[in-house]
This record gives C-alpha cells, sequence and structure tokens, in this order.
C-alpha cells in the first residue's frame, strides 16, 4: 500500500511540476508553421488558396464533419471573402474564417474567429515561394494563448502537425492532378 502511495505521490509531484513549468517556459504567443513543396508552379498552387471555397478543398477540418452547415459571403478571390461553419460535432466547432490579404501568387492571410467549443481568434497565412519549378508552401498559424491553452501547448503541436500535414498532403494531390 505505502509504494503505492509513493508511485501516486510521485505523479502527482509530476503533473504539478509539469504545469508549473509550462506556464513558466511557454509565452502567450503561440506559433505554428509547416511546409511542403509541392511539383508545379506558384501560379496553380495559387488557384487552390486564394479564396476560401478553394481552400475548403483541401482543408483538413471540413472531413470532420460532412454535415456541418457552410456560409460563404464576401467575393471569392478578394479581401473579404468569409465561410463561416456551425457543427454539431465538438471537433470540429463553429466559427468564421475571412480573408484578411491577398498578394498574387504569394500569400493569403485569413484571421479565425473560433465561437464554439471554445472561443478565440488566430491568424493564418500560406505563403508560396519558388523552388525551381516547384513551389513551397509554407502555411502558418499564430494565436495568444491563455493559461490552460498553454499547459496543453505540447498536444495542440501534436494535433496542429497532423492537420496540417494532411491540408498540405491534399493540396499537393490536388495541385499535381
Amino acid at each position: 500500500m505505502k509504494t503505492i502511495l509513493k508511485i501516486l505521490g510521485v505523479i502527482i509531484l509530476l503533473i504539478i511540476a509539469y504545469v508549473v513549468i509550462a506556464m513558466l517556459v511557454f509565452g502567450k504567443d503561440y506559433h505554428y508553421e509547416k511546409s511542403m513543396v509541392i511539383n508545379a508552379p506558384k501560379e496553380k498552387v495559387w488557384q487552390q488558396i486564394s479564396s476560401m471555397k478553394a481552400f475548403n478543398q483541401w482543408n483538413p477540418w471540413m472531413k470532420l464533419d460532412k454535415t456541418m452547415k457552410i456560409t460563404y459571403t464576401g467575393n471569392s478571390g478578394e479581401v473579404g471573402d468569409k465561410y463561416c461553419w456551425d457543427s454539431k460535432n465538438n471537433d470540429a466547432g463553429a466559427g468564421c474564417q475571412e480573408i484578411k490579404e491577398l498578394i498574387l501568387n504569394e500569400k493569403q492571410k485569413t484571421e479565425m474567429i473560433f465561437i464554439k467549443p471554445f472561443e478565440g481568434q488566430a491568424t493564418s497565412e500560406i505563403v508560396l515561394s519558388p523552388e525551381g519549378n516547384s513551389t513551397k508552401v509554407t502555411w502558418t498559424m499564430d494565436t495568444e494563448q491563455d493559461a490552460m491553452m498553454k499547459i496543453m501547448r505540447p498536444m495542440m503541436d501534436f494535433q496542429m502537425g497532423k492537420s496540417y500535414e494532411e491540408g498540405l498532403n491534399n493540396l499537393k494531390t490536388l495541385v499535381e492532378k
């Protein structure tokens, strides 16, 4: 019995230590990015990132709920192009993503507002840079994290890595057809 209590005590101390370290080490600013080289010119890749409808053809989160409600507003392929989603599935949640900046064949910047399962805001950029006859696509996300999200940062990095990898692979498959 003493051994079990000692083990539980050590586990609890490790959890407390991790929480304290996470609170001290991780800043409030969170940045994630992933890159992939696509065997196509940037003009062809641009066609798949320059509007919200095109983005949603390879967006990995769209598959979380095939029945989620999607509403598009604004002019497609222009600043203000926006889509909002609403799902009963908490993995998909609800929110909106709007194009805030477009630089032809180079960059798309969006702002995301999350409504559920948690409220928040983030910005995302997709940057295209030539790499020989191919295009390097760099996809980023920036947000501020509260204390609870800082604790979950390693898990968030893991999930973001999976999602961004899937999305970039989807984009690569779509563009290289």
